[in-house]
């Protein structure tokens, strides 16, 4: 008996338990890392798509009178905008496909970074109080127009064209057609006003290369939507025209030209206004110029390469590659290499249009 008791285990016996402990561990840590990695990409979604939050705190200050538009009744009462896809980038800005009277729209809706799903009842007032607070109670329509003539000169610069942006501002506020500017009305285009996009999305609306503007409740305006198609259909319009559906970054050149000229410098790292729009240094005068250093062309022909380049055919793709390369480190002023510009946007239209000229989509 004592010689079964103290018998040496057999080799393999011996190994189970810690063969078992490593797999319970393996598998613990397994599911440790995949509930984590669930856990950051529920946050990074929960934390950019929020625009449940937007409609939320945009129909309860509609249904208190506080904001109006000529979306609020189909958003808010007959729920006729249907949110489809979130696109939203940042936070602060939300951005979503969706369907509105049949048509493919673009939704946007501004969020303030502390607004989050589990803030309590007091979101909608704290909003309130920071976002619809002008124009106050008894201010005349001729008051309005003055501060608002005065905000587009501060923010687009001392236009001829200002006078007829301010009646164009007065027309999209008095949207039911009835001849007065509410309150409510006023501090929905006042607020839509402080968004930069919207601004310019306004100051464009006569240019093609704008989206049309189709509607807005409080600051949560809809535009039209950017179908997705076929890779002949997709290189099409960039020959004819293109619209910018995202205005985010896009600045006016007064207001870039006035941040950078004069702006104190080591290297041509510090003249940058935004992300991209950078101007040389003068190192003797230690300043910034005023004159870009990258045109605007550049910068389309950046969008077009992740536009057209995933999704095209395998005998265009090496080739197109380069002439959108070549787009994209053009440098100086249009004005002053026009001829250059013409001769490389040329290029890129004769070999897109060689690909599809023959195909069904012409």
């Amino acid at each position: 008996m004592w010689h079964f008791l103290t018998a040496p285990l057999h080799p393999r016996q011996g190994r189970l338990p810690g063969l078992k402990v490593k797999y319970v561990f393996l598998v613990w840590l397994g599911v440790f890392v995949g509930s984590w990695m669930a856990y950051v990409h529920y946050s990074s979604y929960a934390e950019l798509c929020r625009g449940h939050i937007c409609q939320v705190v945009i129909c309860d200050q509609y249904r208190k009178g506080i904001i109006s538009g000529s979306i609020c009744q189909d958003l808010c009462n007959l729920h006729r905008v249907e949110w489809r896809t979130c696109l939203s980038s940042v936070p602060g800005q939300q951005v979503y496909s969706g369907l509105w009277q049949g048509k493919e729209v673009t939704i946007k809706c501004g969020i303030e970074e502390g607004l989050h799903s589990k803030a309590g009842s007091d979101v909608a007032p704290r909003r309130e109080l920071v976002l619809f607070n002008k124009p106050t109670r008894g201010t005349s329509i001729k008051e309005f127009q003055e501060m608002t003539l005065s905000f587009l000169k501060a923010n687009l610069g001392d236009l001829p064209s200002l006078p007829a942006l301010v009646g164009q501002v007065l027309l999209m506020a008095d949207f039911n057609k009835d001849n007065r500017v509410s309150l409510a009305e006023a501090k929905s285009v006042w607020a839509l006003l402080q968004r930069n996009e919207f601004l310019l999305l306004l100051s464009l609306q006569e240019k093609e290369h704008a989206s049309r503007l189709l509607g807005y409740c409080g600051d949560l305006y809809v535009t039209e939507g950017v179908p997705h198609s076929s890779w002949p259909v997709a290189a099409l319009p960039p020959l004819l025209h293109f619209k910018m559906a995202d205005l985010q970054q896009v600045a006016p050149e007064a207001a870039v030209r006035r941040f950078l000229r004069g702006r104190h410098c080591e290297h041509s790292a510090d003249c940058t206004y935004g992300r991209d729009c950078r101007a040389p240094c003068d190192t003797l005068m230690r300043q910034c110029k005023g004159d870009l250093v990258q045109p605007n062309l550049a910068k389309v022909c950046e969008l077009l390469r992740d536009y057209l380049l995933p999704g095209a055919p395998a005998d265009l793709r090496e080739e197109l590659g380069e002439q959108l390369r070549t787009c994209t480190t053009l440098s100086g002023l249009a004005s002053q290499v026009e001829a250059h510009h013409s001769l490389v946007l040329s290029h890129l239209k004769t070999l897109l249009w060689k690909k599809i000229s023959n195909t069904k989509y012409t």
